[in-house]
């Protein structure tokens, strides 16, 4: 304490570890990394067109955001606080993620009316009273189940949630008026490995039908799509993993050499897709407009970010190391884990026949996807929400499959599973 009292106060002062906790890697923690460093290009922002267009769509008007807690759906809520809306609902059905995010809220923005609802998207009745209370014109739905091998575990769970509840809020957007529902897809939607995978592509081909149908009747529920791959620093990928393995001194976990992923930081996704937003639920830009971007923008394409090129995880892996100021393989090794259940080596943003356009946003693309029109597909949904709801496994699966045909389940499904 005498020492304490007698430094000056300019003097920075730091407890040092126990000797016996010391590791050669220590220094790792005085050289914090930056997300921005591994993605090797600069990260796009909004310019000021496009906050004025932002502006436009969100000020003064009431806004939901679903899985509010979440990395993405965080940053959306503060992105979207900026723009002046007349209330935020932030939905989430985590309690300390709700909290956090509403505290970080407040503490930004301390005039702006919020609301916190802990609620699950699994329970329509929930929904439904939201709606009723509240009557969101905006909802941007970022709730998902997104972890691969979790949801290979438990897929009824990923698909009530990624799936069902999708569904389920769409309809109460529908059903009590609201003007766009702006929807998280991910690119492991397209010619998906696993029950994520599919269950997102399910809630894809539903949006967008729904899209249609609004679209055809000229009013009702604009539905948005948006698909990218994966972020940097979201809660459960990659980053965070690998800064976690580092404090401890390594080794950093890689599933195998080969493996790709796409790439963006969440700011520049989301500041993405709020520009999606805009541009989706927006008539011609100019009186007359029979481009080929404006064409397709009415028929109800789905927006894909401009993700750059892909990085191998082993390059990402060797970087944060360096970054680190650290030396791969010397100061830190890199064990091979191999592949996990539902994964991909590389993903894609786009299948085949979606024919890719760029819109006249900076990083945005549209493509025009295969939507099913009949009813048949809504049939499929509901016999896969009972399936679910009952615990089927077998049952879920099979069905999935049959709404998604790309998707073949890696699931042994020789014997009747027990309900769980």
């Amino acid at each position: 304490m005498a020492l304490l009292t007698a430094i000056d106060d300019d003097i920075r002062v730091v407890r040092m570890p126990a000797l016996e906790t010391v590791q050669p890697t220590a220094k790792a923690l005085l050289q914090p990394i930056s997300v921005d460093d591994l993605l090797n290009r600069f990260p796009r922002t909004l310019t000021q067109h496009s906050q004025a267009e932002m502006a436009a769509l969100i000020e003064g008007k009431s806004v939901l955001v679903t899985g509010a807690g979440g990395s993405i759906g965080g940053e959306l809520v503060r992105q979207i606080a900026a723009f002046s809306p007349a209330s935020i609902l932030l939905l989430d059905n985590n309690e300390y993620a709700l909290w956090s995010i509403s505290l970080d809220l407040s503490e930004r923005y301390s005039d702006l009316r919020q609301h916190q609802i802990l609620a699950d998207i699994q329970k329509r009745s929930s929904l439904e009273h939201v709606f009723d209370e509240f009557r969101p014109q905006l909802i941007f739905h970022a709730a998902a189940l997104k972890h691969v091998p979790l949801v290979e575990e438990s897929p009824c769970e990923g698909i009530l949630t990624n799936s069902i509840g999708t569904r389920y809020l769409a309809e109460c957007a529908r059903d009590y008026g609201a003007e766009a529902l702006v929807f998280i897809s991910t690119d492991k939607a397209v010619y998906p490995s696993s029950v994520m995978g599919a269950s997102k592509r399910c809630a894809e081909m539903y949006v967008q039908r729904l899209d249609r149908q609004a679209r055809a009747g000229r009013g009702g529920l604009r539905c948005v799509s948006v698909r990218f791959g994966n972020v940097l620093g979201s809660t459960g990928s990659v980053v965070p993993l690998f800064q976690r393995q580092l404090a401890r001194g390594g080794p950093l976990t890689v599933t195998h050499p080969d493996m790709t992923r796409y790439f963006m930081t969440i700011p520049e996704a989301v500041g993405l897709v709020l520009q999606a937003a805009q541009r989706g639920t927006t008539q011609n830009r100019s009186e007359g407009d029979e481009s080929e971007l404006e064409q397709r923008l009415r028929s109800g394409s789905i927006f894909v970010l401009d993700m750059g090129e892909p990085v191998r995880i082993m390059d990402l892996a060797r970087q944060m190391i360096r970054l680190a100021g650290l030396r791969p393989e010397r100061d830190i090794a890199i064990r091979i884990t191999g592949v996990r259940e539902g994964e991909k080596l590389t993903e894609t943003l786009f299948y085949k026949g979606e024919s890719p356009l760029k819109t006249d946003t900076e990083g945005l693309w549209i493509v025009t996807p295969e939507v099913p029109e009949d009813e048949a597909f809504m049939v499929l949904l509901d016999r896969l929400e009972q399936a679910c709801h009952d615990g089927h496994i077998r049952q879920a699966l099979a069905l999935l499959e049959e709404a998604v045909p790309d998707f073949v389940s890696k699931r042994p499904l020789g014997a009747e599973e027990a309900p769980l």
